[in-house]
């Protein structure tokens, strides 16, 4: 075997073992235990502070809500979706208040019109030309979107 060969051969040698070596110890201790992740993790995650609480939790004092958004489209929906984490709120409800969304471009988050989203998903409205000087709220229930409030018949954008 000619000598170029085999310095080539104890090159990618030392390669391979460094590898290993470096393998070995950047895995940690605790990976695999639980499966394809670091089972320590867990207990890593367990000191990080709640802050959702849940929908059911909502529902407690805001029964009617939850009775007027189950028959609609965002039944499915969390309420912290919209109104962000709600922990505090549980605890203090008459001292900490939640985020109520009250500009248009929030509902276009999910609702404007985007030719990369699945229609049949999202009900998508073109911004600019669906009521543009009003606030979604004002004709639709954020909680029941088909029921609609405010209606002016005179106005053709519905």
């Amino acid at each position: 075997m000619p000598i170029q060969i085999k310095r080539h051969l104890i090159i990618l040698a030392i390669l391979i073992a460094a590898f290993v070596v470096f393998q070995q110890l950047m895995i940690p201790e605790s990976f695999g235990e639980l499966g394809h992740y670091r089972a320590n993790s867990l207990e890593d995650n367990e000191l990080f502070d709640i802050h959702y609480a849940g929908q059911e939790s909502c529902y407690e004092c805001h029964e009617d809500i939850s009775d007027l958004k189950e028959m609609d489209l965002h039944y499915d929906l969390s309420c912290e979706t919209c109104h962000g984490p709600g922990t505090d709120h549980n605890l203090s409800p008459d001292s900490v208040e939640l985020f109520i969304p009250d500009d248009r471009n929030f509902c276009g988050l999910c609702h404007a019109k985007n030719t990369a989203r699945n229609e049949d998903a999202v009900f998508q409205i073109e911004l600019k030309e669906h009521n543009p000087d009003k606030n979604c709220t004002y004709c639709h229930n954020p909680h029941a979107p088909w029921e609609l409030r405010n209606q002016d018949p005179q106005e053709e954008n519905f």
